[in-house]
């Protein structure tokens, strides 16, 4: 499979998904890196909110949250950020039909 193919994948099981984490005021902190960790530990897939009263914009965030969780930034459309953990990502683009 490939990087684009695995890419589908990941938007066609987070489409149902809602966000369960929200970068507010405080921006990308320690504790939201935590929080965003333990959450792809158990859902492997999670989609993350970027309010608009945060410091920077979705693309920064993504980013800073995915190299510091060791995730994959999988798609950023306007506020909303899904991260796929690397186990996934990685087991999805060497899946071979």
């Amino acid at each position: 499979m490939t990087e684009k193919e695995a890419r589908k994948e990941i938007m066609r099981r987070a489409k149902d998904l809602g966000p369960t984490v929200h970068v507010g005021k405080g921006g990308v902190d320690e504790g939201l890196l935590a929080e965003v960790a333990a959450q792809l530990k158990n859902a492997r897939i999670i989609k993350i909110k970027v309010l608009g009263n945060s410091d920077g914009d979705a693309k920064g965030a993504a980013e800073e949250i995915s190299s510091q969780t060791d995730s994959v930034a999988v798609d950023v459309r306007g506020g909303v950020i899904v991260l796929a953990d690397s186990r996934t990502w990685t087991s999805l683009c060497q899946k071979k039909f």
